[in-house]
């Protein structure tokens, strides 16, 4: 499955494992110096194919009605209360959200997301719709709002990501 491109980097510090990182994009594999070049040809694939498998499992969903249900999940762990239901929402990408992160409709429950978020870790994704499913409850952004929205465990980290990507990127910062 290795089916993106990546540089191989000895490293005399290493001794008897690999490790994978991605620089500016580049997957980079360090391998020990002593590695034979047949030994690489024969164990790095499968590595970085690994590694690619298991990035791709901390991705958000990417079919809509896999993100509806995540949806769901999330309002159920950290926004449910007693006598609070799990309201009727839709969750979709966007590709139209241009300037902010995600948009909800509070009178039919329909949360867009942008698709920027897709390529981004699933704990992100998910700060995100939490925020947006926040907004089913709480309109504005309030200091209860805000409470509710902390709930999300990964909140201020999901945050600092966000702002670290838009700088990343030389883009002003988005609205939520």
């Amino acid at each position: 499955m290795a089916t993106e491109e990546y540089v191989v980097r000895r490293s005399a510090r290493r001794r008897t494992t690999m490790g994978i990182t991605r620089e500016a994009g580049m997957l980079v594999v360090l391998v020990p110096e002593r590695l034979t070049r047949a030994q690489e040809r024969e164990l790095v694939p499968g590595f970085v194919s690994r590694y690619l498998e298991r990035e791709a499992s901390r991705r958000p969903p990417a079919a809509d009605a896999e993100l509806t249900v995540r949806g769901r999940r999330l309002f159920a762990r950290y926004l449910a209360e007693p006598g609070r239901e799990v309201p009727r929402l839709q969750v979709s990408w966007s590709s139209r959200q241009r300037q902010r992160w995600g948009s909800c409709t509070i009178a039919t429950g329909e949360i867009r997301l942008s698709d920027r978020l897709r390529s981004m870790p699933d704990w992100v994704a998910d700060y995100v719709l939490v925020h947006e499913l926040t907004h089913l409850i709480e309109t504005d952004h309030t200091t209860r709002f805000h409470e509710l929205v902390a709930r999300y465990p990964q909140a201020e980290r999901a945050k600092g990501f966000l702002e670290g990507w838009l700088s990343a990127q030389g883009l002003q910062p988005m609205e939520y």
